[in-house]
């Protein structure tokens, strides 16, 4: 009974063994090539891209505060930094036209700045990323000795960096 018990034990081994697994041929994977990305690169056209969309914000004569006419521009640069630019950090640098001591534009674009700065920030953006800085007289966008020229040289204007 016992040889009986191993022929049939056997039997089913040699049966089940023989049959051979079914293994499928690998198929053909079609590789997309890969490109080697340069992220500074892409950092760098997105902060060219930003600083050309920023808006600079002008002041009348003599005066920091913001004009009315002036908030639409820092509610839109305010949208881009906290979108686009949220990985930048910050300048905001005031500026003034010729007239006045050097001692009393420089001390004046540093107000306009801080001024830009309080505005963004109540608009969301994160003051620890925004450093202000002022020029005084000494960037002029314009050089003309008319008014309009001294119009366009009392400003505050917005740039990301790294």
């Amino acid at each position: 009974m016992k040889k009986l018990a191993y022929a049939v034990v056997f039997a089913a081994l040699v049966v089940g063994c023989s049959q051979k697994a079914t293994v499928e041929t690998p198929k053909v994977v079609e590789q997309t090539p890969s490109f080697n990305v340069n992220t500074q690169e892409d950092a760098n056209s997105r902060l060219q891209r930003i600083n050309s969309s920023l808006q600079s914000v002008y002041f009348d004569f003599d005066k920091y505060d913001i004009r009315s006419d002036m908030y639409g521009v820092i509610s839109n640069n305010a949208g881009l930094l906290n979108n686009d630019g949220k990985d930048f950090n910050i300048v905001v640098e005031g500026n003034c036209d010729e007239w006045g001591s050097e001692e009393y534009n420089q001390a004046l674009g540093l107000k306009r700045a801080k001024a830009v700065k309080d505005a963004l920030e109540t608009q969301g953006v994160s003051n620890s990323r925004i450093v202000v800085k002022s020029y005084g007289e000494n960037n002029p966008v314009c050089s003309e000795k008319t008014k309009d020229c001294d119009a366009q040289n009392r400003r505050a204007e917005t740039k990301v960096q790294f």
